[in-house]
């Protein structure tokens, strides 16, 4: 059986789909699955990305798109009044979920339904104490705010180290797959597909980019 770690920031819409699509993506196969909540700008950041939301043209373009995926994929999402927004507080009450950055299924999809259904205001304080209330039972003993923090720190840490520049994004042994539209991908590895062992499945790292 093979253990997926699947990194996420709530902020991503892109998020939300994959974590909706995920298990009908993977039917069939054995696999197991950790969630742990990283934050997206500080990954951008790292790489000078500004992210699709920092270029006027593209974030008209996502907004778009993502609100055709949802439609498409059957996968309930509206946008919130207010995007992007700072997605830390939402980061720091799922990981007041946890003991160790992962949190699980139930924290995840809680939280990224807060976002991405019913186009309300992610950051809207009644809200931000009602979701507080809903994941009560999930918090953990000792979840003070250095600790929560300090998850969400060697939780992006240890994503930036493994490679990985944005959310969602799956890793797999020392495989990375991105985005969405990698789960077909990500499916075909776990399934052992042989083209994983060819030529093909690393040249990329080697292609040379052209001088500036």
């Amino acid at each position: 059986m093979k253990h997926i770690t699947f990194y996420l920031d709530f902020v991503s819409p892109y998020a939300w789909l994959a974590f909706q699509r995920l298990p009908e993506e993977l039917d069939g196969l054995s696999y197991s699955v950790e969630y742990r909540p990283v934050l997206l700008g500080a990954l951008l950041q790292q790489h000078g990305n500004p992210g699709p939301a920092g270029i006027a043209p593209k974030r008209d373009w996502t907004y778009r798109h993502v609100l055709w995926l949802g439609h498409q994929l059957g996968v309930p999402l509206q946008m919130p009044t207010q995007h992007p927004f700072n997605p830390l507080v939402l980061l720091r009450q799922a990981l007041a979920c946890s003991s160790d950055g992962r949190i699980n299924r139930f924290v995840a999809e809680t939280l990224l339904r807060h976002v991405w259904v019913g186009g309300q205001g992610a950051l809207d304080v009644p809200r931000l104490e009602a979701l507080e209330l809903e994941l009560a039972a999930q918090r953990q003993p000792g979840s003070d705010s250095d600790a929560v923090k300090a998850l969400l720190r060697a939780n992006t840490d240890a994503a930036a180290a493994r490679g990985v520049f944005g959310v969602p994004a799956f890793a797999v042994d020392d495989r990375l797959f991105w985005g969405l539209d990698s789960l077909p991908m990500l499916r075909a590895y776990l399934q052992g597909d042989a083209w994983f062992a060819t030529e093909g499945a690393t040249a990329a790292s080697v292609v040379q980019g052209l001088p500036g």
